[in-house]
């Protein structure tokens, strides 16, 4: 094991659990318990929990909160109702992403919650700082003090109820919000997640993590690692950070660009977007069904015509649906459903199908 990891508040209940554990944006990280065919099953077909306390809550707060988190996000927060969350990105001057996130409106006047990647906690900390001057704003990273749970699968909902007894985040709707006090300590829980199904997080001190998580486990809840969080997101067609999105890497070419708002006052990154929709992209992110059982890494080639035309980001044999898929970000006019391509897989070659990106689509609604 590497020196000088971090440990989440739930690390001992990991290790306890047998947990394999591995280095992770630089925490001693549960990448599975059983196996992560397991893991990906339960949360597809009932429920699993993950520690995802290492990911980082940065809090904006003062009188010009949103026009500075508007200046730094590529959504619109203007006039965001209380409670509700939205995704978006950082971008930075060239329109490349310095990581995507999500944002909470608080239920305080002019305060905002920003939660992103564990792997860029120090930069997107130091961005913001660097990007705050001329706003009257306080921005604060409490990483350290909150610790997170993922409750995901098409059974969420039920143990949220039945177990954690929180009746009333049962009503929220997707990408909303609440806070409440449990057993006398503040929570705030969302109807969000990383998996394509339904679920919940919660956000609250470490000693309420752990309470939640020994409920939920008791309850019968399938304790679940990192290695099925990636298997689960990537069937969703979900973006991981350093994959599918990069400091290089324009919203608009991984198919994001619905989460960067044109239309708003200016904000870091919107020029060389703008310019670059009206250019038209020269590559974009897609998905490639294979032929064969083969599975394709990230930084594989994708040839075309005996040309590379693209490299894949990430790439799995699909648990859920039984077939060899990855995403990869192809030159156009490759990127056209249908084509066919060719992937160098070791010093082999196999060939697939553009698709979309989007593998399995859960029929939840709320």
């Amino acid at each position: 094991m590497e020196e000088n990891l971090l440990k989440t508040c739930l690390y001992d209940r990991h290790i306890a659990l047998g947990a394999q554990m591995s280095p992770f944006a630089g925490y001693d990280m549960p990448i599975q318990y059983t196996s992560i065919i397991d893991e990906h099953n339960a949360v597809r077909n009932a429920a699993g929990i993950f520690d995802v306390s290492h990911m980082g809550e940065i809090f904006v707060s003062g009188p010009d909160a949103e026009k500075y988190v508007n200046y730094v996000f590529s959504n619109d927060i203007s006039g965001m109702p209380d409670g509700k969350v939205l995704y978006g990105m950082l971008l930075n001057p060239q329109g490349g992403v310095v990581d995507d996130l999500l944002v909470y409106k608080e239920f305080e006047p002019d305060r905002y919650l920003l939660v992103v990647n564990a792997a860029n906690i120090a930069k997107d900390f130091g961005w913001l700082l660097a990007n705050a001057e001329g706003f009257d704003v306080t921005v604060r990273n409490e990483s350290d003090v909150w610790g997170q749970i993922a409750l995901q699968g098409p059974r969420s909902e039920e143990f949220l109820v039945g177990a954690l007894h929180l009746d009333a985040a049962a009503a929220l709707s997707f990408y909303s919000y609440c806070e409440m006090q449990w057993k006398g300590r503040r929570l705030i829980v969302s109807r969000t997640g990383y998996t394509g199904e339904d679920g919940f997080e919660f956000y609250a001190a470490e000693d309420a993590i752990r309470d939640i998580w020994d409920v939920l486990a008791e309850a019968g809840v399938t304790a679940c690692g990192l290695g099925c969080r990636d298997t689960l997101r990537f069937e969703a067609g979900l973006p991981l950070y350093g994959h599918e999105l990069a400091d290089d890497v324009s919203p608009l070419e991984a198919g994001l660009g619905m989460f960067v708002k044109l239309d708003k006052n200016d904000f870091i990154g919107k020029a060389p977007v703008a310019q670059l929709k009206e250019a038209g992209v020269r590559r974009r992110l897609v998905g490639i069904e294979l032929d064969a059982n083969a599975v394709a890494r990230a930084g594989y080639a994708v040839a075309a015509d005996g040309v590379q035309v693209g490299t894949v980001t990430t790439g799995y044999h699909s648990i859920t649906l039984d077939r060899s898929i990855c995403m990869a970000m192809l030159d156009r006019p490759y990127t056209e459903l249908g084509t066919r391509v060719d992937i160098h897989i070791r010093k082999k070659t196999f060939s697939g199908t553009v698709c979309r990106k989007r593998f399995y689509a859960t029929h939840y609604k709320k």
